[in-house]
């Protein structure tokens, strides 16, 4: 009985946040609208495919890595993703030049990003999740250590770097989710919906991952195949999310953690629907916010990165007091 009344929670919750996303994409669509409808569609239709592609993107990639580290703290931006994606920017700026950075072609240079990601991330977390099961200090430690690295060759580089060239570098490394080049979502949609197959074939699998890896080896799963594959589908979903709009840290963390403590319930096909919900929520409604309310004063990214921040102290606060 209370297994039904948590699934008729669940489902009440989805359907909650599936109306609230509906109305944020029409009121992205429709308020303060203006001159030719055909126009004002296609442009914001455009804006809006790019924000529901990095809502799914960041929330798909974030509830995926936390079922394979069996960890609600982690995430891969955590774990020195986005000072990597930094790392690389800075690079560029520094070896050719801002100039040539602007001449070079954005989906060529949108893949080279995307594909170093990748490969990082998925050497990383296989040797880190997939070998000997590790501690949570140790993927913490781990996470930091590689962070402060790259950070510390990016400030390294940025300081001799010539000030206009810096101030041009400063513009890529925070995330902005009003400025999506239109021209990358076409390979950006492929690339996402491959991932999304991939890790469609693999749902069976992710609750009894979800209760640790004695226990999935034990019932039977493939782990070391199921899990490479898995972080090879987290890697690609974060490094287009993360090529398309810049590093946003806790964003992934706020989602998963809203969509938990919404469906109570630890069903992946509940928490998945339920994480892109918000995400979709927050972004799309967040932007209408951001531009009808308070006329682009501030950035979105702010806010979610503030709230986000919050709840990644209250989360680490909390399991410190268990």
């Amino acid at each position: 009985m209370p297994e039904r009344h948590a699934d008729r929670r669940a489902k009440i919750v989805l359907l909650i946040l599936l109306a609230l996303a509906l109305v944020s994409v029409a009121a992205f669509l429709t308020l303060g609208a203006k001159g030719s409808w055909a126009f004002v569609l296609k442009f914001r239709g455009v804006k809006l495919f790019s924000l529901l592609l990095v809502a799914y993107a960041i929330a798909v990639s974030t509830i995926l890595f936390q079922t394979v580290t069996n960890n609600r703290i982690l995430t891969p931006s955590v774990m020195g993703f986005d000072s990597l994606y930094v790392l690389v920017q800075t690079v560029l700026f520094f070896t050719i030049g801002s100039g040539a950075v602007a001449m070079l072609d954005p989906q060529v240079k949108f893949l080279a990003e995307a594909t170093l990601l990748v490969v990082f991330s998925a050497a990383l977390y296989r040797w880190l999740f997939v070998g000997a099961e590790r501690s949570l200090h140790l993927l913490v430690l781990v996470g930091i250590v590689f962070g402060v690295l790259f950070r510390s060759l990016s400030s390294f580089m940025q300081r001799v770097l010539d000030p206009n060239e810096f101030a041009v570098l400063q513009d890529t490394l925070f995330a902005s989710f009003n400025t999506i080049d239109p021209t990358l979502l076409t390979v950006s949609t492929v690339i996402v919906a491959l991932a999304t197959v991939v890790g469609f074939r693999l749902m069976h699998a992710l609750d009894v991952l979800s209760l640790g890896r004695p226990t999935a080896i034990s019932l039977g799963v493939d782990y070391k195949r199921t899990v490479t594959l898995l972080l090879i589908v987290v890697s690609v979903l974060v490094a287009v999310s993360t090529a398309l709009v810049g590093p946003v840290l806790f964003f992934g963390l706020l989602v998963a953690a809203l969509a938990h403590y919404l469906v109570a319930n630890d069903r992946h096909a509940y928490v998945l629907p339920a994480a892109i919900l918000v995400a979709i929520v927050c972004l799309v409604g967040g932007q209408v916010v951001l531009e009808r309310i308070f006329s682009f004063d501030t950035a979105l990214s702010i806010i979610i990165e503030f709230l986000g921040g919050i709840v990644f102290i209250s989360l680490i606060l909390k399991r410190g007091a268990r």
